[in-house]
């Protein structure tokens, strides 16, 4: 091996322990990892707010401030929310579902009123109406509705699916994985745009339940 070899490849092994060291990984693009990240919730303004995300209700903001904080555990960093009852949403997400399909997330539950329906949600909104409304697909956390149940929409509510049951467990993270651009299709009638419109989280009057990355990758 020639010496400039040598040293580009000792120099290569020498980045990968550090980031071994660092507790991480070697950055890689989506196109490497297979995998978009939409949200790590990062980043959160003075308040604990998370940044890039906005109310969906202006008139009760302060509110929604206080609800949805950004908080770390074991280094890991989640969005925690309590007693919101109404929902914020985060958009200019340049994310297309035709490519990115499958949409993955975590959540954990620590409270919910018995009476709570949704717990709580996830809309996927991957186009927007003839009046720039989202058209979206709504995935949510029921208190009694069995999984797989399906309610359809109307002029001003998206469809729902829930993909979970119950209020337990609690304090434990579970993992969600739906594939919304089949769903979209299967709901709507038509294709979605290129470009999805954004997400959405909701959680209910009175719940306590935390919200873990949500990433997309390609159908397998």
């Amino acid at each position: 091996m020639g010496m400039r070899k040598l040293v580009g490849a000792l120099g290569l092994l020498s980045g990968i322990a550090l980031c071994s060291i660092l507790g991480g990984a070697a950055p890689a693009s989506a196109a490497e990892t297979g995998v978009m990240v939409l949200e790590d919730f990062q980043s959160a303004d003075q308040d604990g707010f998370p940044v890039d995300w906005q109310h969906e209700n202006q008139r009760s903001q302060a509110k929604g401030r206080d609800a949805y904080k950004l908080q770390s555990e074991e280094g890991k960093k989640f969005l925690a929310a309590k007693d919101a009852g109404q929902r914020i949403k985060k958009r200019k997400i340049d994310w297309d579902p035709k490519v990115y399909p499958v949409l993955t997330w975590r959540w954990r539950l620590h409270k919910a009123p018995s009476n709570s329906e949704p717990v709580a949600a996830l809309y996927a909104s991957l186009d927007t109406d003839l009046m720039f409304i989202p058209v979206f697909t709504k995935y949510i956390w029921s208190a009694g509705k069995p999984v797989g149940t399906f309610v359809e929409g109307g002029m001003f509510s998206g469809s729902e699916l829930v993909v979970q049951s119950g209020v337990v467990p609690v304090g434990e993270w579970v993992e969600e994985r739906v594939n919304v651009y089949e769903d979209f299709k299967r709901i709507h009638k038509h294709e979605p745009a290129d470009k999805a419109w954004g997400i959405s989280l909701f959680a209910g009057p009175g719940v306590e339940i935390d919200f873990g990355a949500v990433t997309v990758g390609p159908a397998k």
